[in-house]
C-alpha cells in the first residue's frame, strides 16, 4: 500500500470522525431544545391545571370548612410545606425588607385566601376564575396609581376593557343565578386589588430577594395568626372532628395547600427561568378554561353572554400584557 493510499484512508477515517462528532453535537443540541421546549410546556399545562382547578377545590373544601377555617388551614399546610424546603433562605433577608415582606405575606395570601373562601359561599368558582384575571389590569392601574410606574395607551386601553367585561360577567351572572348573592364577588375583586399591589411591592422593594425567600417570608407572620383563627372558629371541637363531611374537605384543603400554593409557586418561578415572562403569563388565559370545565361538571350554569364576557376580559388582559412596536 503506497503512502499516498494510506493518507488518503487517514483522512477518510478523520472526516468521518469529525462528522459523527458534529451530527452527534447537533443531535444533542436539538435534543436540548426540544427537552426544553416540552418542559416549559409540560410545566404551563401543569399550572394551568393546577391554579384553574384551584377554585373547584375551595367550593369543594366549603361543604365540610367554615370560609375562616378554610383559610386558616391554607396558610398553615402551606407554610409548613414551604419551612420544610427554604426556610433556611430568610436568613440572607435584609432586616429593611422584612417590613415588605410582611405587607406583601398579607396581600399576596393573607387576606386573598379568606376573600376567596367568603366568595365562593355565593358566587360559582368559574365565576371566581374568571374574576381572578383581572389582577394583571389591576397590577398595571395601582402601578399607575400609587407606585407612578409609567403604562402605554394600549395597556390603559386593556384595562378599560377588561372592567367593562367584567361588569357583563356580573350581570349576567346575576339574572342567570337570582339565588346567588353576586356582590360577593366583590370579594375576589379586592383580592385582585392586593394581588396588584403586591407583585407591584415584591418588583418596587424586593427585587433582589430569592423567590423562595419571598414565599417563605411571606408565610412567617401569618402562620401564628392563622393558628390563632383556627382555634377561634372551633374547628377542634368536638362536633367539628367528628364531622362526616370533615375528611374529604381536609384532603381537598390538603391538595389545594401542597399543589396550589406551595409547589405551584416554586413552579412558575422554574417556568419564568425556562422561558419568557410573556410565555409564563400566559397561565392567565388557561386558568379561566380549566376553571370553567370543572364548573361545569360540577353542574354550574355558565352562559354564552358570560362566555362573551369572559372574552372581553381576556382580550383586556392581552392588550395590558401586550408591548409597544
Amino acid at each position: 500500500m503506497s503512502c499516498l493510499t494510506i493518507i488518503i484512508t487517514d483522512i477518510d477515517i478523520l472526516i468521518s470522525l469529525i462528522t459523527k462528532m458534529i451530527i452527534a453535537k447537533k443531535y444533542r443540541i436539538f435534543t436540548i431544545c426540544m427537552a426544553r421546549i416540552d418542559q416549559k410546556w409540560l410545566y404551563l399545562i401543569f399550572l394551568s391545571i393546577v391554579w384553574g382547578s384551584s377554585f373547584i377545590l375551595i367550593k369543594k373544601s366549603l361543604i365540610g370548612l367554615t370560609p375562616m377555617q378554610l383559610g386558616s388551614l391554607r396558610i398553615i399546610i402551606s407554610g409548613l410545606v414551604l419551612f420544610l424546603v427554604g426556610f433556611n433562605t430568610v436568613k440572607n433577608i435584609n432586616k429593611n425588607q422584612w417590613k415588605w415582606l410582611v405587607i406583601s405575606g398579607l396581600l399576596g395570601t393573607g387576606l386573598p385566601v379568606f376573600l376567596f373562601a367568603y366568595a365562593e359561599t355565593e358566587i360559582d368558582s368559574a365565576i371566581a376564575a374568571v374574576l381572578n384575571s383581572l389582577t394583571p389590569l389591576n397590577t398595571i392601574l395601582l402601578g399607575m396609581a400609587v407606585f407612578k410606574i409609567f403604562s402605554t395607551r394600549l395597556q390603559v386601553i386593556g384595562v378599560i376593557i377588561g372592567f367593562v367585561g367584567t361588569a357583563i360577567l356580573i350581570a349576567s351572572g346575576a339574572d342567570l343565578n337570582p339565588d346567588q348573592n353576586y356582590l360577593y364577588a366583590g370579594f375576589v375583586i379586592i383580592s385582585t386589588l392586593c394581588y396588584g399591589l403586591n407583585v407591584n411591592i415584591i418588583k418596587r422593594h424586593l427585587q433582589d430577594v430569592r423567590p423562595i425567600a419571598i414565599a417563605v417570608g411571606n408565610f412567617i407572620p401569618i402562620l401564628i395568626p392563622a393558628i390563632l383563627v383556627l382555634f377561634l372558629t372551633g374547628f377542634f371541637r368536638q362536633e367539628t372532628l367528628e364531622s362526616e363531611t370533615l375528611g374529604m374537605a381536609l384532603l381537598y384543603i390538603v391538595i389545594l395547600s401542597v399543589f396550589g400554593t406551595a409547589l405551584a409557586k416554586v413552579m412558575f418561578n422554574k417556568l419564568v427561568q425556562i422561558s419568557t415572562p410573556v410565555f409564563a403569563s400566559s397561565v392567565t388565559y388557561l386558568m379561566p378554561i380549566v376553571s370553567v370545565i370543572w364548573g361545569l361538571l360540577d353542574g354550574e350554569k355558565f352562559s354564552a353572554i358570560q362566555g362573551f364576557a369572559t372574552a372581553i376580559i381576556l382580550f383586556g388582559v392581552f392588550l395590558s400584557n401586550k408591548k409597544r412596536a
